[in-house]
């Protein structure tokens, strides 16, 4: 079940067996490591990884769908670990932002789409509960989730507003019957609460008593609280992350390094969100990401608002918080990209993905030939989820006639001159 524990994958038969009528060929496709194979997929998992041509006609497996990829490189499926399903979408709102059920239902399926597009086949969106919205915005991303099964993984962190005192007890009973209805994390925000450490021994109990993951927002601005977090944390699986934690670098250096070995003592995952928080437009700050790997702590890296009025351009795209990751803050490109796939995934609980048979098929196809290029320029996509192709973003640029063009023999992907 998503944000559990992952395994590992089964070995790859070594028996030919019948074909499978859902099996796919993916043809041609570049991968990281410079060379060019075909991929065939079956049941959901890659089956095999040949040179280029090898899994074709005449193997001892055939396929009944091909894609080729062609000047595609070939990667590991993104996730997203942090998105806000409710509020998404509700920038351009007419007035106050409707939390009518049916209103969020349909923001949530159209963001978890416009997510799926940019390759993300996984995601967890952050709910609030209580107040206004009470449960129905819940009930709505559930509903959500539910539609699209098959598409996309979308799980659900429950996040209630206040957990402590008299007005704590609502907030307790409504984040238990939360979890009761589907929601498979639970959260919130601790610093809005009047006893922020009472808020964490109250989610990390519940977490605790129903087996949940716990994803928090903090702004990691108070090291002592972060410290008591720790203490309280470590141990407790299936695993604690914090997010977006983007006052973290404004400590003093040595405060901040000691706070992030205690983090990382304590298995506590960081998601940052490089283009800024999810909370308003005076948070723009990211984590210490290279703080924090060099601690040792799992980083991964999220998208955050989209398109609401904490940030009215939000893109949603994972490809971007990778590209922010190697551009802003100094990261290699397969770092970057790490930090939005393979660590994603592990933050989420997913099984590890990697372009070798046995693993799960959770692709993304991006055209370029390196991933320095393709972070640069992600234009043209397509998403693998469950072994078969789920979404598509094709890009053509095309130019005018002209000695530069065709003098210098420059590439285009253009079938005619422009008119």
């Amino acid at each position: 079940m998503p944000d559990s524990r992952p395994q590992p994958p089964p070995p790859p038969s070594s028996s030919p067996g019948p074909a499978d009528p859902s099996s796919l060929l993916l043809c041609g496709a570049r991968l990281t490591d410079g060379r060019t194979v075909d991929v065939r997929l079956g049941g959901g998992r890659i089956e095999a990884v040949g040179t280029a041509g090898s899994l074709g006609a005449g193997s001892t497996r055939a396929c009944r769908a091909r894609v080729d990829l062609s000047g595609y490189l070939l990667l590991p499926a993104p996730a997203e670990p942090h998105a806000h399903a409710d509020t998404a979408l509700s920038a351009d709102a007419e007035g106050p932002v409707s939390y009518e059920p049916q209103d969020v239902q349909r923001r949530a399926t159209e963001a978890a789409l416009l997510q799926l597009g940019h390759g993300a086949t996984a995601m967890r969106a952050h709910v609030r509960v209580g107040d206004v919205q009470g449960l129905g915005a819940l009930t709505a991303v559930l509903q959500a989730r539910r539609s699209l099964r098959g598409l996309a993984e979308l799980t659900t962190v429950a996040m209630p507003r206040v957990l402590t005192g008299v007005a704590g007890a609502d907030g307790l009973a409504m984040l238990r019957d939360a979890v009761k209805m589907g929601a498979s994390v639970v959260g919130g925000r601790p610093d809005l609460d009047p006893d922020p450490t009472g808020y964490v021994e109250a989610v990390l109990e519940m977490a605790s008593e129903h087996g949940c993951p716990v994803d928090l927002h903090t702004d990691a601005d108070d090291p002592a609280r972060l410290a008591r977090l720790a203490a309280m944390a470590g141990g407790l699986r299936p695993g604690v992350t914090l997010s977006p934690c983007g006052d973290l670098g404004r400590l003093p250096s040595a405060v901040a390094s000691r706070t992030a070995d205690q983090l990382a003592a304590a298995g506590v995952a960081v998601v940052c969100l490089p283009q800024g928080g999810c909370g308003g437009v005076d948070r723009r700050g990211a984590a210490p990401v290279r703080l924090l790997r060099a601690a040792g702590v799992r980083v991964a890296a999220g998208s955050g608002a989209l398109r609401d009025v904490s940030n009215p351009v939000g893109r949603g795209d994972p490809l971007e918080a990778a590209f922010l990751l190697a551009s802003r803050y100094g990261l290699p490109p397969e770092e970057a990209y790490d930090a939005v796939s393979a660590s994603a995934r592990a933050v989420l609980g997913l099984p590890e993905v990697r372009v070798e048979a046995g693993f799960p098929a959770e692709l993304l196809a991006v055209r370029g030939e390196r991933l320095a290029g393709v972070l640069s320029l992600a234009y043209s996509r397509i998403v693998v989820h469950q072994g078969r192709v789920v979404a598509r973003t094709s890009a053509v640029r095309e130019y005018c006639s002209s000695a530069a063009t065709t003098e210098l023999g420059l590439p285009r992907q253009g079938r005619g001159d422009v008119p």
